[in-house]
């Protein structure tokens, strides 16, 4: 039995399209990230880029449970003493609403250059429009809870 070691170059260009006004803000997130990585394919490799390219459109009507739009915030330090700065999910909604996705996504990705490099494949977007139609990206459906 042997096994095999596929290389970057050798990884096949994979594009997906999720519409965050479809699905929930955590669950679209770790599917988004299980994607970029590659972990949904038999040919997985985890020291190489074979994950997926993902375009998220919608970002601005992301789905929250709960009253989480109200309560959640987003913490950042400015490198000034007594500069932690925190953001509220609906300012973040109205200022940044890409970010909020983006956030989502990275804090469930390694946190190495690799990670890097996988969170460089995902293209979040406010709106419905996107520039990567030429890719045809495949359409994510949403998965129904039971």
């Amino acid at each position: 039995m042997k096994s095999t070691h596929v290389r970057s170059a050798d990884a096949q260009e994979r594009w997906i399209l999720y519409d965050a006004s479809e699905h929930n803000l955590g669950r679209m997130a770790t599917h988004i990230a299980m994607h970029l990585m590659g972990k949904d394919r038999p040919s997985y490799t985890p020291d190489q880029l074979t994950g997926a390219h993902v375009v998220v459109i919608n970002a601005a009507q992301a789905k929250l449970t709960g009253n989480k739009s109200e309560t959640k915030e987003y913490p950042h330090y400015t490198r000034y003493s007594g500069g932690l700065k925190n953001v509220k999910m609906s300012e973040m909604r109205v200022q940044r609403p890409e970010d909020i996705v983006a956030l989502a996504v990275r804090r469930m990705l390694p946190k190495t250059r690799l990670g890097h490099d996988m969170l460089r494949r995902l293209k979040v977007y406010p709106g419905t429009e996107h520039p990567h139609t030429a890719q045809n990206p495949a359409k994510a459906e949403a998965k129904k809870s039971k």
